[in-house]
């Protein structure tokens, strides 16, 4: 998994989206050196989404 500084995603965002879309990779966002959020690809995001569904409905 890849790591960047949220000021990094703000300058370079559109080379850290194709760097994503791409490897399928999360990316870790930091602040101030702590974890602040994830980058996920769409496509997982919302597999992630329809797995969490099923696993509620049992």
């Amino acid at each position: 998994m890849c790591t960047e500084l949220v000021t990094t995603l703000k300058r370079q965002a559109t080379r850290i989206l194709a760097e994503l879309r791409e490897s399928k990779e999360p990316i870790l966002i930091t602040e101030q050196g702590q974890p602040s959020a994830y980058l996920l690809d769409v496509s997982d995001y919302e597999y992630m989404v329809r797995r969490m569904e099923i696993l509620e409905g049992m």
